[in-house]
């Protein structure tokens, strides 16, 4: 197995991890709930830019050039999921404008840094002492966006089910699944409450 596979599938693997990752894959399917099938390339675009988002502060902090309290961090986290959850109750999911996806897309990005520095303790863990961490860094990310779209595959088929075979209304779909990431998001932010 070459160095990019096993970082690669490190990195997937992490990120499809339900029992230590589901708060990053309640994260993707918030950013998801408002979407179609059809909507396939403006999903793929904002979990790109939740990616470029945690990529810079995942290489930043790896490399100890940025340093942010990890409480901290794990309190902000599940902030950004009820955020995201509790915006998607006010958005309208069949209209979306030219402004309003760019700045669903400087959302993602801007949460993206706050996630990435949730990760850089565990990959700084697997990296060790090594200084040579751009392969590495770059692999763990691919095989995030990896994890990551098919996540999002995942959800978009079960929406798919759910609302157009079964005929559930699309909004009450956005409801429900938007507060059932927001109660659990909350749950998680008790739990990481650090002060």
């Amino acid at each position: 197995m070459s160095e990019f596979e096993l970082y690669f599938g490190l990195g997937k693997d992490h990120i499809l991890d339900y029992r230590n990752g589901y708060d990053h894959i309640l994260f993707v399917v918030a950013l998801c709930v408002l979407y179609a099938w059809r909507d396939w390339k403006r999903v793929l675009i904002l979990v790109t830019a939740f990616t470029i988002g945690h990529s810079i502060t995942l290489a930043l902090a790896t490399l100890n050039i940025v340093s942010v309290n990890p409480d901290l961090i794990e309190f902000l986290i599940p902030l950004t999921i009820f955020i995201t959850a509790i915006s998607n109750l006010f958005k309208n999911e069949q209209h979306f404008s030219s402004r309003a996806l760019w700045l669903s897309y400087g959302y993602a990005l801007f949460f993206g840094l706050i996630h990435g520095l949730g990760f850089s303790n565990y990959l700084r863990s697997i990296l060790g002492k090594d200084r040579s961490i751009v392969s590495q860094l770059f692999a763990f990310n691919v095989g995030l966006e990896f994890g990551q779209i098919i996540i999002v595959m995942v959800f978009l088929t079960v929406a798919f089910i759910v609302v157009d075979l079964f005929t559930v209304n699309r909004r009450d779909w956005k409801l429900v699944v938007s507060s059932l990431i927001a109660g659990m998001a909350l749950v998680l932010i008790k739990d990481k409450i650090f002060w």
